[in-house]
């Protein structure tokens, strides 16, 4: 498939698990990948991973910093082109012992640096990436949400989940503001997913999750990266503003 084979894709948080996986989709399809992530060994390993080395780019940054956020934008127009398409997945989910932090014992800095990358950091890259998606009057952004954010959850902390709540409202204003100029804005929410981030939790509470699941599986990040890229897709055109539950149905509304 060719889908993306004119797009430039930027995926934050793309040095293992799902956004690993998501730009491994869009690479799949042709396009010419941005990994964005913290650790520049990390992402390296990732760009070499993928092994299409003429069609991805590795940038290390911290989303929730304006000037670095700023520096993925214009560095990505310079080396690539213009983005075309922004899947903002970089998150964290702190655990001490593998549980999550109660409100009553939660460090303020804890929640501050959560916050920051979860959502801040999404506003800052969509905010950097618009203009040169107005200027191809053309622009997709996937905002990788949670079920943490659309119902109660027992294992991602408060921050986790006001974050991912947060996401979905960022998103409904971008798709919003965005449309006129052929930008729209979507998210996934995903349930539970096999990731390093999950595997932090435990087998036990794993197993137990599994059991909540009607199709007897967890998530893998390709499930995540095929969502991804159907909302990023021409074919997606007139889906704006939407929070995709992607969960096995362990979650429904």
């Amino acid at each position: 498939m060719s889908r993306f084979e004119d797009s430039v894709v930027v995926v934050t948080g793309a040095g293992r698990g799902i956004g690993l996986a998501i730009a491994a989709r869009f690479l799949a399809e042709g396009a010419r990948v941005v990994l964005a992530d913290t650790q520049a060994g990390v992402l390296n390993d990732a760009a070499t991973t993928l092994g299409v080395p003429q069609r991805v780019l590795a940038i290390a940054c911290d989303v929730a910093n304006p000037a670095d956020a700023a520096r993925l934008a214009d560095e990505t127009d310079r080396r690539f082109g213009p983005v075309s398409i922004l899947v903002n997945n970089a998150g964290i989910s702190p655990k001490h012992k593998g549980v999550k932090a109660l409100i009553a014992d939660m460090d303020e800095a804890e929640w501050r640096r959560v916050l920051d990358i979860n959502l801040t950091g999404a506003f800052l890259c969509s905010k950097a990436c618009l203009p040169h998606m107005k200027a191809l009057s053309f622009g997709r952004i996937v905002n990788i949400a949670s079920q943490a954010g659309r119902t109660r959850t027992d294992i991602a902390g408060a921050h986790y989940a006001a974050s991912k709540a947060g996401m979905m409202g960022l998103t409904r204003v971008l798709a919003t503001e965005g449309g006129k100029d052929g930008i729209t804005a979507n998210a996934i929410a995903p349930g539970r997913i096999e990731t390093p981030m999950a595997a932090e939790a435990g087998a036990a509470v794993n197993a137990a999750y599994l059991e909540r699941i009607p199709v007897g599986r967890l998530g893998t990040p390709d499930d995540i990266g095929a969502a991804a890229a159907f909302l990023a897709s021409r074919e997606a055109g007139f889906i704006n503003g939407v929070t995709l539950d992607v969960n096995g149905g362990a979650f429904m509304i």
